[in-house]
């Protein structure tokens, strides 16, 4: 929804995805069909390497790249003034919760505490704590990831995560990983 395949042109491999990055219609339309209603989920294919497996000639490197950190300020600021707050964030977690269908909420089936599902007493806190006001200016070496691979390197987005929570336990504080 935001990268083109005009990044592609220098054959830095940080930008090699599968599938590969698409021209400036695509985004338009993936941006429209989003806006509309066609495409009802956003997700990542957040796919971390090693330095050294990025730092070859384009065709010798691994497609993929970061992506988990930096999707919500990016949707948030492509998408948060057309479709607002709550359907962003459904886009992003309550959609592709329910296509994987990870909303159990019955407590006899089996990894009910695992899950998400709703925000309520007595159900396991998989959180993410959004500042929409901040921004986020991407430097790998703040990322949570080990990797680097991130094709934001420098760029500086409308929005912040500031916290994420999975399964009760603070994961991430003030983006700054916590195992």
């Amino acid at each position: 929804m935001l990268l083109t395949h005009a990044a592609v042109a220098g054959y830095d491999p940080v930008f090699k995805v599968n599938p590969p990055l698409r021209t400036d219609e695509d985004v338009v339309a993936v941006v429209a069909g989003l806006c509309d209603g066609t495409i009802d989920a956003v997700a990542t294919d957040h796919a971390p390497h090693a330095p050294e497996a990025k730092d070859v000639p384009f065709d010798q490197a691994p497609p993929g790249m970061l992506g988990l950190q930096t999707a919500l300020p990016i949707v948030w600021e492509v998408l948060s003034s057309a479709l607002g707050a709550e359907r962003v964030f459904a886009l992003l977690s309550a959609q592709p919760a329910a296509i994987a269908r990870l909303t159990v909420t019955d407590p006899r089936v089996a990894g009910h505490s695992a899950q998400g599902g709703p925000v309520e007493v007595g159900a396991t806190a998989n959180l993410c704590v959004f500042d929409p006001t901040a921004s986020t200016t991407v430097e790998p070496g703040w990322l949570a990831s080990r990797s680097r691979n991130t094709p934001y390197a420098g760029r500086t987005f409308t929005g912040a995560v500031r916290h994420t929570v999975l399964r009760g336990e603070p994961v991430v504080i003030d983006a700054a990983a916590q195992r």
